[in-house]
């Protein structure tokens, strides 16, 4: 990557069934740079990827998000992928009959790129990541693993390579050895220019993605931002830091594993 890309969100607010989740936010993500968003439950991290990727249900109340100056709350989220925002899900979802290859082609060719150039990419990024090349001709997802699922979601980043990546809970069912596998091949990413805002429950992750900024998610607001020692500090005093006393997390609508994420839920 030789641009240098910044995602501002300022001010977010955001509702779901008219409850409301985000409560302000405010976040600068530059190329390079790697923010971890950490939370307890019900603190509006996955909410806060779900907004910026442009999944329905979520209304934005108030508040901007810009990639690059331009607005991408007024993108479709096909056009939020087109203009470098990934989003790696928590719970990747199975598309039957259509393979992972295909996938990549046909974003290429959608961005206006070589899609002959796919395979040879594929190939090598699935030895960097060690995901079996057996499974690149497999339905996307389907009878996958869930350390599977999130090597393909890292492949997929790193041949993609878009400007800013949002990973919503990337350590999520992955063993140590994935764990270390996905996050050192986003690292090298960020080291070359991506941008990262990585959300996560737990350090574990951040002890191979190293972060430069850790922020303290607690019912919608980032109650605290600071460097890695802060997610150090986080294992040792808990959530509960950061909570007043009697302060309870607002509980986030349950995601479903194999739901489309971006399915209209008044269809």
């Amino acid at each position: 990557m030789t641009t240098t890309s910044e995602l501002r969100i300022e001010g977010l607010h955001a509702s779901v069934a008219g409850s409301p989740i985000l409560r302000g936010v405010d976040l600068v993500v530059r190329s390079g740079e790697v923010h971890a968003v950490m939370g307890p439950n019900g603190s509006g991290k996955s909410t806060l990827s779900h907004v910026l990727a442009g999944r329905p249900g979520y209304e934005v109340t108030a508040g901007s998000v810009a990639l690059d100056g331009v607005d991408l709350l007024a993108m479709e989220p096909w056009e939020r992928a087109q203009a470098g925002l990934f989003l790696a899900l928590q719970y990747p979802i199975e598309v039957p009959g259509v393979q992972l290859i295909d996938v990549l082609e046909a974003s290429f060719a959608a961005g206006g790129h070589d899609p002959s150039v796919v395979p040879a990419l594929v190939g090598a990024e699935a030895e960097r990541i060690g995901l079996d090349d057996r499974l690149l001709h497999r339905a996307l997802n389907v009878d996958l693993s869930g350390g599977e699922k999130k090597r393909s979601e890292t492949l997929q980043l790193a041949v993609l390579r878009p400007r800013i990546a949002v990973l919503d809970e990337l350590d999520s069912g992955l063993d140590i050895d994935a764990l270390r596998d996905c996050a050192r091949r986003v690292e090298q990413a960020s080291n070359d220019g991506l941008g990262v805002l990585a959300i996560t429950h737990y350090s574990r992750l951040l002890d191979e993605l190293r972060p430069d900024v850790v922020h303290i998610m607690v019912k919608g607001e980032i109650r605290e931002s600071g460097g890695p020692d802060l997610a150090t500090r986080l294992d040792v005093e808990g959530y509960a830091a950061w909570l007043p006393v009697g302060e309870e997390p607002t509980p986030e609508p349950a995601p479903d594993p194999y739901a489309d994420p971006f399915a209209d839920p008044l269809a």
